[in-house]
Order: structure tokens, then sequence, then C-alpha cells
């Protein structure tokens, strides 16, 4: 029995090889759905491991807390202007400062780790060498709400940064850049006006990503990490005020980075002491009631005056999320239909075949060839055309794949799993509109068909 199924595919076989030109045509529709499967499903899960990425690095559970610098109808300082009766009223607002981060992590049960955030951008010295740095003030939390590892040193004991001494921690990039040829730790590296010593590397990350610091996605390559405290006695504290602040002088570093007076940015365009505060909660349900309990606390703490904005970036990812899936599933459902269509263009060239082949059928059938012969020799015909399409659109839905992440930056990530799903499709196509063909071949009679020319 099995050889005389044997026989029936060598039929097929030699039909196939005997017709190279109609079998590749036949076969394009479902080379390229296959490699359009691929490619769809690789950019779909690149783009579900890019989000992946970005949730870890924003961490997990966190809110976080920015200043509104410049407000609508406001004046400096956080004065917010209203009209009432017949004169103005004014409502001063202290701005973001390292009170609120006590009074949140005081108040508020839910909260597991806070920290402060100030950033300061311009460039860091060391031995001739000037690199584009952005300095970043940050309590020892900020790194495990950040899930930030080191590659060497340590991060910040009590001491050094209850007392503000000037050590930092650097990203890998600054590593690789100012201390090409030594070992950093313990090294010194200058920032404006003070001498930083080195006593961590941060790993570097692998994730480089437009808009991140919108989405709250924190890339440390190029960042360079001190005690908050060292920020606020060495650097920058816009909560104080001073002769110089108040009558708009400027003292600065010589054009290096804002324009520092000792205290409050003289634009007055800046009058918060903090950038940012990272708030991490214990349990991603107590996200929503955490964000709103904060939002009343800092408005009654600022006088009313709505000078913050609270956002939760996980959730805003898993949003981006659910878009991305939805638009993956509409690129794979597009791209399923195109091998349907393939599958289609099977089935007409092989009604195509049975009608070219109606004296061979009518002699098989009249030397003793049984129906089931005659389905077995078509539809084995249309299993291998579709077969050997699906392998060839494998190769080249990973070729595709690979040209797509090389020339456009777009991550894909091919996995065998969507190998499997795509070459098994194919192959099922093959089955299913290869039958209604193979029937019809079957169902000739012998003796109308030895009559056909």
């Amino acid at each position: 029995m099995l050889r005389r199924y044997f026989h029936d595919i060598e039929i097929a076989i030699e039909s196939l090889v005997g017709n190279k030109l109609k079998s590749i045509l036949t076969a394009l529709g479902i080379i390229f759905g296959t490699a359009a499967v691929i490619s769809m499903l690789a950019i779909g899960n690149g783009a579900q491991q890019e989000i992946l990425d970005q949730i870890k690095m924003v961490g997990v559970n966190n809110i976080v807390i920015t200043p509104i610098q410049d407000l609508t109808g406001s004046g400096e300082n956080g004065e917010e202007t209203s009209e009432s009766g017949n004169g103005k009223q004014e409502k001063f607002s202290p701005g973001l400062t390292m009170k609120d981060l006590q009074a949140i992590k005081d108040i508020i049960p839910s909260v597991k780790k806070i920290t402060p955030e100030i950033v300061a951008k311009s460039f860091v010295v060391q031995n001739g060498r000037r690199v584009a740095a952005k300095v970043i003030g940050v309590d020892n939390d900020y790194f495990d709400l950040y899930n930030v590892s080191l590659e060497k040193g340590q991060f910040f004991n009590d001491y050094q940064a209850d007392n503000g001494i000037p050590v930092c921690v650097i990203g890998a990039n600054i590593s690789s850049k100012v201390f090409s040829d030594v070992d950093p730790i313990n090294q010194y590296l200058k920032f404006g006006h003070v001498w930083l010593k080195v006593i961590g590397v941060i790993e570097k990350t692998n994730v480089s990503l437009s808009a991140a610091d919108n989405a709250g996605v924190n890339v440390v390559n190029d960042n360079v990490y001190i005690p908050v405290q060292t920020m606020l006695l060495r650097y920058q504290n816009r909560a104080l005020v001073n002769s110089k602040s108040l009558s708009g002088g400027s003292s600065g570093w010589g054009g290096w980075f804002f324009s520092f007076s000792g205290g409050r940015e003289t634009s007055g365009s800046n009058y918060h002491q903090l950038d940012k505060i990272i708030v991490q909660v214990e349990e991603t349900e107590q996200l929503t009631t955490t964000t709103e309990i904060l939002s009343r606390m800092l408005m009654r703490r600022h006088m009313e005056v709505k000078d913050f904005e609270i956002t939760v970036p996980e959730l805003l990812l898993k949003q981006q999320q659910r878009t991305k899936d939805i638009f993956n599933f509409v690129l794979g459902a597009i791209a399923g239909i195109s091998l349907i269509v393939g599958g289609i263009g099977i089935m007409n060239i092989m009604f195509a075949t049975v009608m070219e082949r109606i004296k061979e059928i009518g002699i098989r059938l009249a030397l003793g060839a049984k129906k089931a012969d005659i389905i077995a020799q078509f539809l084995s015909e249309a299993i291998l055309i579709s077969v050997s399409g699906g392998l060839i659109g494998v190769v080249l839905g990973v070729v595709f794949s690979k040209l797509i992440m090389k020339f456009t930056g777009i991550l894909t990530i091919i996995s065998p799993g969507s190998i499997i799903v795509a070459f098994g499709v194919s192959a099922i196509i093959g089955i299913i509109f290869g039958i209604s063909p193979a029937k019809r071949a079957a169902e000739k009679d012998p003796i109308e068909s030895l009559r056909y020319e």
C-alpha cells in the first residue's frame, strides 16, 4: 500500500519537475506569504521586547512627579495670579522641594522607595578630555527603582550621601571615553568647579530609545550620578534665595551649563529645588490611589498652585504595548491573507492542471489506478508546491527580518514559534486548497477522459 502511494508521489514530482516555471510561479504566493508572516512576527516580537526593556528601565510600580516650570498666568517663583473682585490675588508655591519628598515618605504608607532627582547638563573634564554628560543628583534608592546594576565599584554609602561628599558613579560611555586607558575606580573627573571621585561604574545597557526621557525611560550610559546632597551643597540649590538671585545677577561657570547664582536659577523660570521625585509603591494595584493622594497632598503643600505633573510610566508603556499588539496583529493578519491568496493561486493552477491532463487521468484509471491514487497524485502536487514554497519563504523571511533591522534600525526577533507557525500554515493551505482539484480529477469518467482531445 505504501509503495503504491509512493509511486503516486513520484508521478507528482515528475509532473512538477517537467513544468518548473509553472510550479515556481504557483509557489510565489506561498513563498512571499510565508516570508511576510515571519517578518511581521519578528517585528512584533522586537516591539514587545523593546516595551519589556523599557518597563524594566522605568522600574516597576513607579510614579514620577515632575515640576511645571512655565505656568500660564503665573509670575516668578510659583506665584499664580488670578482676577478676583477689583484686584489681583497671588498664590505662592515653594515648588517641588526636598520637604515634599520627606512629607511623602512620612505620610503615605504605600510608598516603598522614594528618591529625588536634580539634573545638570554640561561637560566632564579629565586629563584634557572633555565629554558632554548629564550629572544627576540622586539617593541610593534611585538605582533600585531603575534596576541599575554596577559593572564595578560601589554605590554611595550613608556617610557620602548624608554629607554631600564629592563622589560619583558614572555610566559605561563616560567610563570608556574619559578613562579609556585606566581603571576609573578612585580616579577623579571635574564637573564645573568640583572634582568628583569615581567610586562605581554602571553596567552598560544596549537600549537606545528615541524620546526615551518623555516615556520615563532612563538610559544611563552617558550619565554621572552624585549624591543629591552633593548637588545641593556644591552645585545648585534653587530653594535658596540670596542677593544675586534677587537682583537677577548671574555668576555661572563661564557658560558651562545653566547659569547659577548659588541659589535659584537666574532666569527665574525654574524655582523648583528638585527636577523630579520618583516614588515606588508596594503593589501595582496601589498606583492609581497613590497617584490621587499625591496629587491632593502636593496641591495643599503648593498652596493650590498646579505647578507639578504626576505620571505613571509603567501604565503609559503598557498602553503603548497594547497599541503595538493591535498593530502587530493587523500586520500579521495582512501577511496571513497573502498566504490565503497564495493557496487560492495553488487551487486555480491545480484546476487548470486537471483540465490539461484529463487524458492522462483516463489512461491511469483505465490501467487500474483507483480514485485514491488520482487524489494522492494531485494532492501531492499541491502539498509539494506549498511545502517547498514554505521552506523558501522561511529562508526569505529570516533574510528580510535581518535586512529590516540592519537598514531601518527596527528591532526584529525571529522566534522558532513564528517559523513553525508560518511553515505549518503554508503546508495546511496546500492540503486545504489541493483537496478540491484532486477530487475533481478523481471523479473523471475514464471513458470520457480517453475521448477528450
